[in-house]
């Protein structure tokens, strides 16, 4: 069983979606993910983010849970893209260094608790990637939602975002976890997670996004990005673009911050190669005060994921100076193994189905680039949806660089899906391959499949939404079609009750 295998098989695919809420875990989601106040599920464009935003609210909630956040080691990320590739791969470096270890990250692919989860080794290479328990979420969420009753009459409401990460750290301190590693849901500034203090911090790329809500201009976007950075915090960045250095460089220093960037303070390489565990991949190396990696295979595919690889080292380092054990054999053992959930994953093996939650121009044309260079296939047709609040036009020009075709749908139950006509309108500006659109993302896949070829690839990409309801639909007929003794009963994520939900691919 390969890394990317270790989630699914630890946490199997939801059972089939109630009617009503019949479980305390249904009745809690629902109370907590369906709110009107949760900002995942609303259009950009109706977000007042004065309103939005308010770290006041957030302390409030977590003072009056008992401070759940303090005394715990945490490691902070931001970052427009790779912040979630930074948290998994330093959560399972330090996994396999023998720490029990809380990761929170957003969104989920699949089911809602997929974003709270504890790493821990059990000896004897043996490895536990759990997510939270049903159980576990229904009890702490009643605890979390009660606390916000009592707040909310001077807070104002609170957002579905703001109750998951009181909850996360809830569950990190119930299960006394030796270190938690935190990204960012939106920005970095006023993000619901920036009550913390870390003991380091990393920023991934920048790029344009949330422009509506973070600002129009790249340097503005950084701005918000290294508002997590803190007075006595060691803070690290992939490299960046010169006037997001500039950014970064003035915001630390204000702050108080020791601020290195890879390529300037820290020498750092990278170059493509094969490893025995993984097969091909890049591999870092990387020059810090008093260790220096050679050629750690990165575990993520794609060149985009060795400057991610190297951050997530350098801010593993910064946390071993303050004592924790971190020998090189032993982190990079726990890189190996890092998650793969929704990045280049696959998900279906004939025809190949890859899905990815890249959601800008640049990631997604690193996807594109990644394909073509790492699985070489004959064809590649691309199922894409995105959010209405992101730049369709440009994530359909980096698809038009390397795929053959485009099929254009919507994920389920989507407020802030674009339509496909509107895909297809985009689509027709940049012109450089064909497209056509389908209703839903089965439809798409189908559609996609009908003419696959066994060396051809589908990939499904635009967002996470799109690409977890691509992952949900073949999880789906994966247990629709095993054994009974090979399917148990699990606790499933419930849905809206109008929400359109494909049976099978």
């Amino acid at each position: 069983m390969g890394p990317g295998d270790r989630q699914s098989a630890a946490n199997p695919s939801p059972a089939p979606v109630p009617a009503q809420d019949s479980t305390p875990y249904d009745a809690i989601h629902r109370a907590l993910w369906l709110r009107p106040s949760n900002l995942e599920r609303i259009k950009a464009s109706s977000i007042d983010a004065k309103d939005a935003f308010d770290l006041a609210r957030m302390r409030a909630l977590l003072k009056e849970l008992g401070d759940p956040q303090e005394g715990t080691p945490l490691l902070h990320v931001a970052g427009s893209k790779g912040k979630g590739s930074i948290c998994e791969m330093a959560a399972s470096a330090l996994c396999g260094c023998g720490y029990t270890v809380g990761l929170y990250t957003s969104p989920h692919l699949v089911d809602l608790r997929e974003r709270v989860r504890v790493l821990s080794s059990s000896g004897d290479d043996a490895w536990n990637d759990d997510w939270i328990s049903a159980s576990d979420f229904a009890h702490l969420g009643e605890l979390v939602l009660a606390a916000a009753s009592r707040i909310e009459s001077r807070t104002g409401p609170l957002s579905s975002f703001e109750l998951l990460t009181a909850l996360a750290f809830l569950h990190f301190a119930q299960h006394a976890v030796d270190v938690g590693v935190i990204e960012v849901g939106l920005g970095g500034l006023l993000d619901a997670t920036n009550v913390i203090t870390p003991r380091a911090c990393a920023l991934g790329a920048i790029q344009l996004e949330h422009t509506h809500l973070l600002g129009d201009t790249i340097e503005k976007i950084a701005a918000h990005k290294a508002g997590i950075m803190k007075a006595g915090v060691p803070a690290v960045s992939v490299p960046q673009h010169e006037s997001v250095v500039r950014v970064f460089d003035d915001v630390a220093q204000r702050a108080g911050a020791r601020f290195t960037l890879l390529g300037r303070e820290l020498d750092f390489s990278q170059r493509f190669g094969t490893c025995p565990e993984i097969g091909a991949c890049h591999r870092v190396s990387l020059m810090l005060p008093g260790r220096t990696y050679e050629h750690v295979p990165v575990p993520l595919p794609g060149e985009h994921q060795a400057a991610n690889c190297a951050a997530a080292l350098a801010m593993l380092h910064e946390l071993s100076q303050s004592g924790f054990d971190l020998p090189e054999g032993k982190v990079v053992q726990g890189l190996l193994r890092t998650a793969r959930a929704g990045r280049l994953e696959q998900v279906h093996d004939d025809p190949r189905v890859i899905v990815d939650g890249a959601h800008t121009p640049e990631s997604v044309a690193a996807v594109v680039r990644t394909l073509a260079s790492h699985l070489r296939p004959d064809s590649v047709v691309v199922v894409f949806g995105c959010h209405d609040d992101k730049n369709a036009r440009g994530m359909l020009e980096s698809i038009a660089l390397g795929a053959d075709k485009v099929i254009l749908t919507r994920a389920a139950g989507n407020d802030r899906a674009m339509e496909p006509r509107e895909l297809l309108r985009r689509h027709q500006e940049v012109g450089r391959c064909m497209a056509q659109q389908a209703p839903t993302v089965k439809d798409a896949i189908n559609i996609a499949a009908a003419g696959a070829g066994r060396n051809d690839i589908i990939l499904v990409t635009g967002s996470f939404a799109i690409a977890g309801e691509a992952k949900r639909l073949f999880l789906e007929k994966k247990r629709a079609t095993a054994p009974a003794s090979l399917t148990p009963p699990v606790q499933s994520e419930p849905k809206p009750a109008d929400s359109r939900q494909p049976k099978s691919c």
